[in-house]
């Protein structure tokens, strides 16, 4: 059975640095639900009620334009290599575009990346455990280098053009508020 908590308690902070992935939902009052599997580099648990994930670059950019709506935000771990659990965090969030005033303030806790689009703030108002019974044992081998090497092989305008071609509306139309031009 699921346990609810106000905050991340230690245990809770310590399963979700051991994980290598987290999954993100986030929708719109209408339209799609997006749920989006995202790399741990990319996440700091900053306190019991708050976390920041970095948003790179993909080939969408739901999030951003469904918190430009509503700023619910759900993130969620899988224990694929221990012990059965799943582990949701539920609240707000708040979008930092690249160029923003507080962008390097919060940017300052990641590893820099040049294809950094947003920064999303959230605030915890739940947390909830529960069984990961059919959550398959799954070996991590490495993380995946694909998303370097593309970059590596773009200029910044590149990737600002990749962002104002392909990364401007959801799959909605609604807008993502992504920054095109120099931050």
């Amino acid at each position: 059975m699921g346990k609810q908590f106000p905050a991340l308690d230690d245990a809770h902070r310590t399963f979700i640095e051991a994980q290598h992935m987290f999954f993100t939902g986030s929708a719109e009052p209408e339209g799609r639900v997006n749920i989006s599997p995202k790399g741990m580099e990319s996440l700091r648990v900053m306190g019991p009620n708050r976390i920041l994930w970095m948003n790179l670059t993909g080939s969408g950019n739901e999030t951003a334009g469904h918190l430009l709506e509503i700023n619910r935000m759900t993130l969620m771990w899988c224990s694929f290599e221990t012990r059965p659990i799943i582990l949701r965090a539920y609240g707000t969030a708040r979008t930092v575009q690249q160029g923003d005033a507080g962008w390097p303030d919060l940017a300052q806790y990641f590893p820099p990346h040049r294809s950094a689009r947003q920064i999303f703030d959230v605030e915890i108002e739940m947390v909830q455990t529960s069984c990961g019974y059919t959550v398959p044992l799954m070996d991590f081998r490495a993380d995946r280098d694909t998303m370097q090497k593309w970059v590596d092989g773009k200029s910044d305008e590149d990737i600002r053009q990749y962002w104002a071609d392909r990364n401007q509306t959801t799959l909605d139309g609604k807008p993502t508020g992504v920054p095109v031009r120099g931050s």
